[in-house]
């Protein structure tokens, strides 16, 4: 196999709040330095990007020093948590952007689907973007006409192909931009995030079809997703950033494995609020506390899920609902209640999750809270997390049992 794409040194800086240096002198200090072939003055200064703590510099390393090759015919999957540079990183690939330090060597034509319409005009019919978007990649008319039938049904937009797209939804828009990316030939091709706008049904076609693109053809996918599962459905091997920078790369298993070590760290399995003034949310709700308890949870324990919310709003009657989502962020089940709460006063539900139910793992609580006729007043990904833990079992087998669910079940053997 051929090296496709190499990156060899990469840094990327920006500086906060303004374009350029911010003054003259440092603008002019700057290309006087680069002209003469010297180090630019500015890159001695930033710090990393790391968005939880306020920094004492105005320039920011958005990446540094990234060194990896991707091989004809891989699939790599990029993950990190929000802030990590994996959206820096693919503009760079696709020369969106330039690096400050560093070089990126690209051999192919590459197809990039990095938000919701990029490269379409909102003027244009969704035909006339399929054709534009095909000239931009280098193809001719008639190559473009010999896929536009294929383009138009894997996006499903054969009714309004003759509408500008600006008319179009987040969803209707990224189908057909994931059509055109991945039926027009690219060598390489890039997609960041944005399969999260369509429903359950595309992005299941999407990922199939990366994987023929992949696999049928040997053209090579770059693939950026908070989705794990996806990212091990998908990718063979893997880079996991952390702060703009390479924290590892390996196999798909083992970046996923090491993403989700990163995130058992950060486990909250409580906030508590004195006042309704400090605790988060809006003018509608806010959340005084979120726990689940026991401290500490084993697959035995039933589980207490408690949340004490002030009312804010006019509304005498609040629904509390909340997803349990896994490790891989998926949605193992949602549950909510209707409670009775005069506005300005605070109430506590307590909803429980039986013993034996849930396997040994890391879960999060994504709580939605809205009016009795589901008018949306304030939702708080995330807010809590928790693990389940394992305890030694009455048996033999002490391997991890599959699936996000393990139920005492009976069972009778029958002569």
């Amino acid at each position: 196999m051929s090296t496709v794409i190499r990156v060899e040194h990469v840094s990327k800086q920006y500086r906060l709040g303004l374009v350029g240096s911010g003054t003259m002198r440092d603008d002019l200090e700057s290309w006087w330095h680069r002209v003469r072939g010297k180090e630019d003055p500015t890159l001695k200064l930033g710090e990393a990007n790391d968005r939880s703590t306020v920094g004492n510099s105005d320039y920011v390393w958005a990446l540094r020093d990234i060194n990896f090759e991707v091989q004809q015919g891989e699939v790599l999957g990029i993950i990190g948590k929000n802030g990590a540079g994996k959206s820096t990183l693919l503009k760079l690939l696709s020369r969106v952007t330039a690096p400050t330090i560093g070089n990126i060597k690209v051999k192919g034509r590459i197809a990039s689907l990095l938000e919701v319409g990029t490269g379409f005009h909102p003027e244009l019919t969704g035909r006339e973007n399929i054709f534009l978007n095909g000239a931009i990649m280098g193809m001719k008319k008639h190559e473009i006409a010999r896929k536009l039938d294929e383009i138009v049904d894997f996006a499903g937009v054969e009714r309004y192909l003759e509408t500008p797209v600006k008319r179009y939804s987040s969803g209707m828009y990224v189908r057909l931009a994931f059509a055109v990316a991945a039926h027009l030939e690219p060598e390489i091709l890039i997609v960041d995030e944005v399969l999260a706008v369509g429903d359950a049904e595309f992005q299941k076609k999407a990922l199939g079809k990366m994987k023929d693109v992949s696999s049928g053809s040997g053209r090579t996918v770059l693939f950026v997703s908070h989705n794990m599962a996806a990212v091990q459905q998908l990718c063979k091997s893997g880079i996991l950033l952390a702060d703009g920078q390479v924290n590892h790369i390996g196999t798909a298993d083992e970046v996923v494995e090491r993403y989700l070590r990163i995130k058992d760290a950060e486990i909250q399995q409580c906030i508590a609020f004195e006042t309704p003034d400090a605790a988060p949310g809006n003018e509608n709700a806010r959340v005084m506390r979120a726990e689940a308890s026991p401290q500490h949870i084993t697959v035995e324990d039933e589980i207490h899920l408690t949340f004490t919310l002030h009312n804010g709003s006019n509304e005498h009657r609040i629904r509390v609902i909340y997803d349990l989502v896994n490790m891989h962020e998926q949605i193992v089940f949602g549950s909510g209640t209707l409670v009775e709460v005069a506005s300005g006063r605070a109430v506590t539900t307590v909803c429980t999750i039986p013993g034996k139910f849930l396997n040994d793992s890391i879960y999060s609580i994504n709580l939605y809270l809205a009016t009795e006729d589901m008018r949306p007043l304030y939702e708080h990904l995330h807010i809590i997390s928790f693990e389940v833990t394992d305890v030694k079992r009455g048996f033999a087998y002490t391997g991890k049992i599959n699936g996000v669910v393990r139920p005492e079940l009976k069972w009778v053997t029958v002569d």
